[in-house]
């Protein structure tokens, strides 16, 4: 089976559960793959939506009613915990519109949530409205650059265009990541 007709059957299902469980890697390669045709634009930045507000939704049930479960309390003993809460304390509706979006805080956001009394009508309204400007966006970004590399390199193979595009994503990533590092440093000096 080719890789063209493996997205065709599983694409769907592997943004979704990529959106779910990895984050935007899984929604920009849904737009990269939507570029080339193989899925519809709408169809694959649905699917990066549904998996990032069904993930999310499973976190905070999870804060919400299995606080004293073992990997929730080991999740709430992290580090990042401090950060989360008084964020969340401070800016109740824009931390929980804006946390996926933060690298690095994006699982343990809805679980602290979770266990506040934040009623959970309002944060299945917010969670909703941010995976839906989540999705949009890094489908969006992978479609364009999709349109990008075609434009610069012509039509490459599908896996030529794939692993450029997850290397962008995993140099952006990366660089993320070395920004977030080096960004407390700096306020220490």
């Amino acid at each position: 089976m080719s890789i063209e007709l493996l997205i065709e059957h599983y694409g769907l299902l592997a943004i979704f559960l990529g959106a779910a469980f990895e984050g935007e890697t899984a929604a920009f390669l849904g737009g990269v793959i939507s570029h080339r045709e193989l899925l519809t634009y709408w169809s694959a930045s649905f699917v990066a939506t549904a998996g990032s507000f069904a993930a999310d939704q499973m976190w905070f049930f999870a804060g919400r009613y299995a606080g004293q479960w073992g990997f929730v309390r080991r999740l709430m003993e992290r580090p990042a915990l401090a950060r989360v809460t008084r964020l969340l304390e401070n800016y109740p509706t824009g931390f929980i519109l804006a946390f996926r979006f933060l690298i690095g805080l994006r699982t343990i956001s809805p679980i602290v949530i979770g266990t506040t009394r934040i009623p959970t009508g309002k944060f299945v309204v917010l969670n909703a409205v941010a995976a839906l400007v989540w999705g949009q966006l890094f489908t969006a970004l992978g479609y364009l650059f999709g349109h990008g590399i075609q434009k610069t390199m012509g039509h490459l193979p599908l896996q030529h265009h794939l692993l450029i595009a997850v290397g962008a994503a995993a140099l952006v990533a990366g660089a993320a990541l070395a920004f977030r590092r080096m960004k407390p440093r700096a306020g220490h000096s």
